[in-house]
């Protein structure tokens, strides 16, 4: 798969606030002189506003952790996965949960920034309507085999043919003729009435009637090797980035709208609120039932080869 990433220079000379390890409160970074090189943390999320929400604080400098610096790379979510799996090379990487099971001796859970669908997830959409059991018969175009989408796609439909296609060409592949439906995820949940299609089935909406649970859909992995004082840290640094957005939810927004792929202001405000929230600062016990029945479930069925075992940080 072609590797999109880039990397984002943050913005220098803001106003800034220290993150704590122990705490969410803050205090101003000026009053901290240190002599000593900072230690470098590269941090890896997708080009998505619900992401660049969530970072803003971070990326922009206005979140800040005495004695580290934070660099930024913006990739889509499979070569993300992919490059966790076979390299470890990100310090902090989003992934697919579907993706964790493969990374799990490298990677822990950060529990916080992580993106549930509250009875809504990703979609097969369709250029005709279909019942639901003539569209387990098609060839569906997914977004990954690595996804959440994915995942949950073979609990809905275990036989069901599939074939890769890059997130942001599905729609374009089923209003082309390729495919007759295609498994959407991102901002398409949004607007692919837009582009004529139709909806078949939210599997978000499919896995809370199977499990009385939301669906989890992608998270934040943070490499072992750092050990556990530094993981808390950078944890911490995130989930005060994503109460900093929260607090400051206009220009976080206003950041955003960069990697809001055609989505007006409104929209772009509709979708980071549905996967940036309280429960992103925390899963909340339910959220951490419903990734481990996930991926429970997951190994049961045969999709994921080995089991589980789900550690979270902070």
């Amino acid at each position: 798969m072609k590797d999109v990433s880039r990397t984002v220079e943050v913005e220098r000379n803001q106003p800034a606030v220290t993150a704590s390890a122990s705490s969410s409160k803050t205090e101003t970074a000026e009053s901290h002189v240190h002599s000593a090189q900072p230690r470098e943390i590269k941090i890896a999320h997708s080009p998505d506003s619900d992401d660049a929400f969530m970072f803003y604080g971070l990326a922009t400098n206005k979140i800040r952790v005495n004695g580290y610096k934070f660099t930024h790379t913006l990739c889509d979510i499979e070569t993300l996965n992919q490059k966790a799996m076979h390299e470890a090379f990100y310090d902090v990487t989003a992934i697919s949960f579907h993706a964790y099971p493969y990374i799990q001796d490298n990677y822990a859970l950060m529990a916080c920034g992580g993106s549930v669908g509250e009875g809504y997830g990703p979609m097969i959409v369709a250029s005709q309507k279909f019942s639901l059991s003539a569209v387990k018969k098609l060839k569906i175009a997914v977004p990954g085999m690595l996804t959440t989408a994915y995942l949950a796609l073979r609990l809905f439909a275990p036989e069901i043919e599939t074939a890769v296609v890059p997130f942001d060409k599905i729609i374009p592949e089923v209003q082309a003729g390729n495919f007759q439906a295609g498994l959407i995820i991102h901002e398409g949940q949004l607007t692919y009435g837009q582009s004529g299609l139709h909806k078949v089935i939210d599997l978000g909406h499919w896995w809370r009637e199977e499990t009385k649970l939301p669906l989890p859909l992608g998270g934040n992995a943070i490499r072992r090797s750092l050990g556990n004082d530094v993981m808390l840290k950078v944890t911490q640094a995130l989930r005060d980035s994503i109460q900093h957005g929260l607090d400051n939810r206009e220009a976080a927004l206003s950041y955003a709208m960069q990697f809001a792929r055609d989505l007006d202001t409104n929209l772009a405000d509709k979708f980071v609120g549905m996967y940036v929230n309280e429960r992103t600062l925390n899963y909340g016990e339910d959220g951490r039932e419903a990734i481990r029945t996930l991926l429970t479930l997951g190994h049961e069925r045969g999709i994921i080869p080995h089991p589980v075992k789900v550690d979270f940080v902070g």
